[in-house]
């Protein structure tokens, strides 16, 4: 079916940033799409949980921090997670796209591995878990199908802290048992206790899987095999397919005892150990393809049940009993045809020289040659040792040479150092003048630099020049809620957490406050004010209040405002408000009306805009202005009064 029309999230750019390109995979619980981040132009891995873990709020929360502690784990065989987030009804996670496949896969379609292929798969799954052991973080859901195969050779571990985050609810854990049931500790399944110990266990269980090409415990429903766990040792491998030697027997049987004290303690214990084995163990032991034991099924799936026990594991210490089978043939001298009615070798009738005597001779001449090729081998060929050169403090190039030099191989595994510089070897595995067989392997560990970086001065940086700073020193940036800033311009950086210079682990994350520009401010409305007030109203709004020239105002009284600029909107913050400030009505200049009748001086005032009274003296008789108040002449407010004596 084409995802493109069936899937929703196909087409869709995710939280403004992820551009959904295709669906890569579906599982209990989420669906991977491969993907584009749009901010940094690369391929990423999107990984969406389904809608019923993305509406429990609890889930989604637990998921959200162990995802954060996910992604402090930077180690080369570790998916690197480098975003969580929601959009909608779509909770992700963006991750590092491995193209490849799957641990499972490769399984599928080789059945039994030799000794040495699983001890080589193993080795970078192991060196993953020590790292996230180291951090603090238990996978708890180590299975084959989390360990993925990339097309250039590279092991990668992926979905650290998803179980844990998982557990929180009961749909979520019902669905991890069903899917993980095959390699759950004892711990696990009894109290839902995990630790380092937990994974070292899974680990157990896939080493015995790759070997025999079947899980150790089956059943028709997960409960079963769970039972099983808890209540039946895992069996040595060998008992289920011939040719597993009895190092690796041991090595399973420690990994996946019952007690978790008797286990070793963490992943960094048993990768020590795989390293110790490989170079110990011989080519041929290595090489060696198991095959399916007598009155065993090889097929994978197949549910017989497997019985026996040859190996005790106590601790470290492992201690052997080995029993020849029953009736084999191999071991029967009369089983085999040839012998059948026939003497013993020896001397015959005649004289000649019977079977027997001339065994004897071949066996004398096979002895001789096996001591000397035992001689070359243990001295000049495979099973020679040699020592472990010293290579600690050269850079990796010269350090590999010269463990190429005295003819052994050379793994490299990275390492924080705080000390030692970057590209420089900090240790071997075995140490400098240990022994090694000559075709052995020796571990280097390189120096990665300093886990902690200073974190970089990001005050008024652009938010996308601040990102790239950030990731340059390998660490995360996380944004909090914007503010309004009136000096840093918008979207440039006005705080962050922790302050520059800090020391941080490689992976944490500095938070950035990122500027929204200078604060949008209401004007307030002062007319009809005083001005007093108005200056008041106007600082108290976070603005500045400047005086413009007073007027002449009939209606607002003298000191008031008249008018505003702007008289409303909005401003930023610190910006000028202008008042206007009235200086009362106009003056007017009284007109000298004195002598004249009483009907045109009133006239004259009061187109002048004057109130006129009229005061008479003797009754007034003769209608004449004897006198007025104010005097001609006077500059008195429009609308005065004026008061005229008449006689």
């Amino acid at each position: 079916m084409d995802t493109t029309l069936s899937d929703p999230l196909v087409g869709r750019v995710v939280d403004g940033r992820y551009s959904v390109a295709s669906r890569i995979a579906r599982g209990g619980m989420a669906t991977v799409y491969l993907a584009t981040d749009t901010r940094l132009d690369r391929e990423v891995a999107l990984k969406v949980m389904h809608p019923h873990l993305a509406d429990d709020e609890q889930f989604v929360a637990r998921f959200h921090r162990e995802a954060k502690s996910a992604a402090r784990i930077s180690h080369p065989n570790v998916v690197a997670v480098y975003d969580q987030g929601s959009d909608g009804d779509a909770v992700y996670l963006a991750m590092e796209h491995v193209a490849g496949t799957t641990l499972r896969e490769e399984m599928n379609e080789r059945a039994q591995l030799s000794a040495g292929e699983a001890l080589a798969l193993v080795e970078p799954v192991l060196d993953a878990l020590s790292a996230a052991h180291r951090a603090g973080v238990v996978h708890r859901d180590v299975k084959p199908e989390n360990v993925l195969l990339t097309d250039d050779g590279r092991v990668k571990v992926a979905d650290f802290g998803l179980a844990r985050a998982a557990s929180a609810t009961g749909t979520a854990t019902t669905g991890m048992l069903i899917g993980t049931v095959a390699y759950l500790s004892p711990e696990l399944v009894l109290r839902g206790v995990a630790d380092a110990r937990t994974d070292v266990y899974a680990v157990g269980i896939i080493l015995f899987e790759m070997l025999t090409g079947q899980q150790p415990f089956t059943g028709e429903v997960p409960i079963q095999v769970a039972y099983q766990h808890v209540h039946t040792d895992v069996p040595a491998p060998s008992t289920v397919c011939e040719g597993v030697p009895e190092e690796i027997d041991d090595l399973v049987r420690w990994c996946t005892a019952r007690d978790p004290d008797e286990r070793p303690s963490d992943a960094s214990e048993l990768y020590r150990e795989v390293l110790q084995l490989r170079a110990e163990m011989s080519t041929h032991d290595l090489g060696r393809r198991p095959h399916p034991a007598r009155g065993t099924s090889g097929a994978r799936g197949d549910t017989t049940t497997i019985a026996g026990n040859r190996t005790a594991v106590v601790g470290r210490r492992r201690e052997h009993a080995r029993a020849l089978p029953v009736g084999d043939p191999e071991d029967d001298p009369a089983a085999d045809p040839d012998t059948l009615g026939h003497d013993d070798w020896g001397y015959g009738p005649g004289g000649r020289l019977r079977r027997r005597g001339l065994f004897a001779l071949v066996a004398v001449l096979v002895a001789a040659m096996a001591l000397g090729g035992a001689g070359w081998f243990f001295t000049a060929g495979p099973g020679a040792f040699t020592t472990t050169p010293d290579v600690v403090g050269q850079p990796v190039a010269t350090a590999q040479d010269a463990v190429a030099v005295a003819g052994l191989g050379a793994l490299v595994s990275d390492r924080f150092d705080e000390t030692v510089p970057a590209g420089q070897v900090i240790g071997t595995q075995p140490d400098a003048g240990g022994e090694i067989r000559r075709d052995g392997t020796v571990e280097l560990f390189v120096s990665r630099g300093s886990e902690f970086v200073a974190v970089p001065d990001l005050t008024g940086q652009a938010v996308q020049d601040a990102t790239a700073l950030v990731e340059d020193g390998e660490l995360e940036l996380a944004q909090g809620d914007p503010v309004f800033d009136e000096q840093v311009p918008e979207g440039a950086v006005v705080s962050q957490t922790p302050a520059p210079g800090e020391q941080l682990r490689r992976g944490e994350t500095v938070t950035v406050v990122a500027s929204s520009g200078r604060e949008p401010v209401d004007v307030p409305a002062v007319t009809g004010d005083s001005l007093a007030d108005a200056v008041t109203t106007i600082e108290d709004a976070g603005l500045a209040a400047a005086e413009g020239e007073a007027v002449f105002d009939v209606g607002v009284p003298a000191g008031d405002v008249v008018s505003q600029r702007p008289a409303d909107g909005t401003l930023f913050r610190g910006d000028t408000v202008t008042v206007v400030v009235s200086l009362g009505p106009p003056l007017v200049e009284v007109a000298d009306v004195v002598g004249q009748q009483v009907g045109p001086a009133t006239t004259v005032l009061e187109d002048a805009g004057f109130v006129v009274e009229v005061e008479e003296v003797l009754g007034g008789f003769f209608g004449t202005v004897r006198d007025q108040d104010p005097d001609a002449g006077t500059a008195v407010p429009r609308g005065s009064t004026v008061t005229l004596t008449i006689v």
